[in-house]
């Protein structure tokens, strides 16, 4: 008994880590053209920010504000959205949370 024959290992050796994609990248979970929309919408929606802040002068400035405020939250939400289907926070959160959200 002492040459340790009579002992086999117990536990089974551990299972090699599946390969990550850098930042967690996927696009599994997001369709071409809805992809390629979100993609257009945060663009445009980019562009607006950077029109609106190029507006040194204005008289009536309320609409100017509501714009702006449009379209930075389009651009935030847009980015939001893109961030949680194309990485591994979908898989994370599951696809219950992320229907509701």
């Amino acid at each position: 008994m002492e040459n340790g024959a009579v002992y086999n290992e117990t536990t089974e050796p551990e299972a090699k880590a599946p390969r990550r994609r850098p930042f967690g990248c996927t696009l599994r979970h997001v369709r071409s053209r809805r992809l390629a929309a979100k993609v257009l919408q945060a663009i445009f929606s980019f562009v607006a920010v950077v029109c609106e802040e190029i507006v040194e002068d204005c008289s009536n400035c309320s609409g100017l504000y509501f714009f702006e405020f449009i379209s930075c939250s389009a651009f935030l939400l847009s980015l939001l959205i893109l961030c949680v289907y194309c990485t591994d926070i979908y898989e994370a959160l599951g696809e219950e949370k992320v229907q509701k959200l």
